[in-house]
């Protein structure tokens, strides 16, 4: 479809936008006029899919092709176009339609196709049921992969970028299913939790259409993350409520439906549900802006009050940290969601406003998790003096070591911002900067660790 040959109340906006984008001195030409086409070609689909043209633009504008602050500078110039000539607001969707958008079929066609195909290995018997380290990285593959591909066509990603998103995944398919892994082994367990923080990272890079250089882009995804996985949580909650009934119901005509939930309703939904959420958060955006500022003013204290209990706790009894796998892994969850805390409460903050109460909770909550991830590293080096070194070891040591200059930066960014000599700014630049290092670790303990340790 020809991108000119829409509906001619959708070049009216256009226009309007194209005029004001280059009237701003502070963008650049060639930014203003892929901005345009990209909102000219999401809007012809949109008009081709049953949206008028008007409403097609204000959905185009939404879905964050442009930077937000100008989008809504735009808004404010223009507020005539946010209302139809009778007074209502304009409204993302028509109003009388009954069925899903198109981008909601398609949600739900990819999330069958995930369903499908995580279990595809089992359906063609290519490797037996007991590899469970290998079906599930498999599903991770599949889920991810189609989470991917699903903001490629929603978005205007450059050519260049889509070759990188399929090398990116074949890579991944090569190292996570062709590697010997010993059966039930570290390297395998490590490649399984290693392998998605990997292609997330990939999924970011279709999320932004491309543009990860763009920190707004980086940022836009940082929320997209977090409320996409509280909605995931949600919507788990109540498969596992579904799956309740489902065998209660069936146990009262005695037919056991246990291994039906365990082997294809928990899976398959599961990575369906992966799909539906992204669709609900990238189609409600306004979700993201409602529930990241609340979950980060809850959970930054909840959390600054367990770090500061637990290294009160090591002072006045004097024991360290146990050295134990079991308890340095669980640590080390715990640092991981400390860290996705800060880069929600970063995501959810305005970097206009002057420091506050909430910002020195957010330096406390900082502070404290660096002595702890200073503790967990003297155990973790401990371990390894006294036993040498293996998989976990080594996986936990370059973990905390990520994480702790991850910290040490943002607790100076943090303090040199309440004491006036810093911005916001840099905090947020720092924070999306930093995705790709973790992603990278994750990357060398996906790939390097399983010869170097003789997949074991």
């Amino acid at each position: 479809m020809n991108p000119q040959a829409t509906d001619t109340s959708l070049e009216t906006p256009l226009a309007l936008w194209r005029d004001w984008l280059q009237s701003r001195q502070s963008v650049h030409a060639r930014d203003a006029a892929r901005w345009v086409e990209a909102i000219r070609v999401e809007g012809a689909r949109l008009v081709a899919s049953g949206l008028a043209g008007d409403e097609a633009f204000l959905v185009a504008l939404r879905r964050g092709v442009a930077p937000e602050p100008l989008c809504r500078e735009f808004l404010v110039a223009h507020p005539a176009i946010a209302w139809r000539p009778s007074g209502d607001v304009v409204a993302s969707e028509p109003a009388d339609r009954r069925l899903l958008p198109r981008d909601g079929l398609v949600a739900v066609g990819l999330a069958c196709a995930a369903a499908v195909g995580v279990k595809l290995l089992q359906l063609f018997g290519m490797h037996p049921d007991d590899d469970t380290g290998l079906h599930l990285r498999w599903g991770a593959l599949v889920v991810l992969a189609l989470l991917a591909g699903y903001f490629a066509w929603r978005r205007p990603v450059p050519g260049r970028s889509r070759i990188v998103l399929a090398v990116a995944f074949g890579l991944a398919a090569l190292f996570a299913l062709a590697w010997p892994f010993t059966l039930q082994g570290d390297t395998e367990a490590l490649a399984l939790l290693h392998l998605p923080v990997v292609l997330w990272l990939f999924v970011g890079l279709a999320h932004a259409g491309g543009e990860w250089n763009d920190p707004r882009r980086r940022m836009a995804f940082i929320r997209f993350s977090g409320a996409w996985f509280i909605l995931y949580v949600l919507i788990a909650l109540g498969g596992g409520v579904l799956t309740a009934f489902v065998l209660v119901v069936f146990d009262t005509i005695d037919v056991k439906a246990e291994a039906f939930a365990a082997y294809w309703m928990l899976p398959c939904g599961a990575a369906g549900a992966a799909l539906i959420a992204a669709w609900l958060v990238d189609e409600r955006q306004g979700l993201v802006a409602q529930v990241a500022p609340l979950l980060s003013r809850l959970f930054t204290p909840l959390f600054s009050v367990l770090l500061l209990a637990f290294l009160g706790t090591v002072v006045v009894t004097g024991r360290g940290l146990d050295a134990g796998r079991e308890l340095l892994i669980a640590f080390d969850l715990v640092l991981v969601v400390v860290l996705g805390l800060m880069l929600f409460a970063v995501s959810a903050r305005d970097p206009r406003r002057p420091p506050g109460a909430f910002d020195i909770l957010l330096l406390v909550l900082l502070v404290s998790a660096l002595l702890a991830d200073a503790l967990a590293l003297w155990a973790i080096a401990a371990r390894i003096g006294e036993f040498g070194f293996t998989p976990n070891r080594v996986a936990g040591l370059g973990l905390n070591l990520v994480l702790g200059i991850n910290l040490a930066v943002s607790t100076v960014l943090c303090f040199r911002f309440q004491r006036g000599a810093g911005s916001f700014a840099a905090i947020e630049r720092w924070q999306t900067a930093y995705l790709p290092v973790i992603a990278g670790w994750a990357g060398v303990v996906l790939v390097l660790f399983p010869p170097l340790f003789g997949f074991r």
